[in-house]
């Protein structure tokens, strides 16, 4: 019974905890601009890398506008969102640590 109860305890925190971790998309945008603007002042970024995230940010913002104008975001829409911003972040890593120089 004690076994029982600390898993049911469990299972209902963790959907909290990971709720938590969840950032707004506007601000998911702001951080991935200012990553790509960092980037290119110090010159790990170049120009042409440049260009293409901000096109691929780009893409991304027009989807959400999209959603947006469909009636709001749903939750398969935010969970699409926040992969593309996933993959997006990743590919800004990978530019920026490619030693690259401008």
């Amino acid at each position: 019974m004690r076994k029982l109860f600390l898993a049911a305890a469990i299972a209902t925190l963790l959907p909290a905890a990971a709720q938590a971790q969840w950032v707004p998309i506007n601000q998911r945008q702001a951080n991935l601009a200012t990553r790509i603007d960092q980037g290119v002042r110090s010159g790990a970024l170049t120009r042409p890398e440049a260009r293409r995230l901000r096109m691929q940010y780009r893409e991304i913002a027009r989807l959400e506008d999209r959603y947006r104008a469909s009636g709001g975001l749903n939750m398969a829409e935010r969970r699409d969102l926040d992969r593309r911003f996933d993959r997006l972040s990743r590919r800004v890593y990978v530019q920026k640590h490619d030693r690259q120089a401008r």
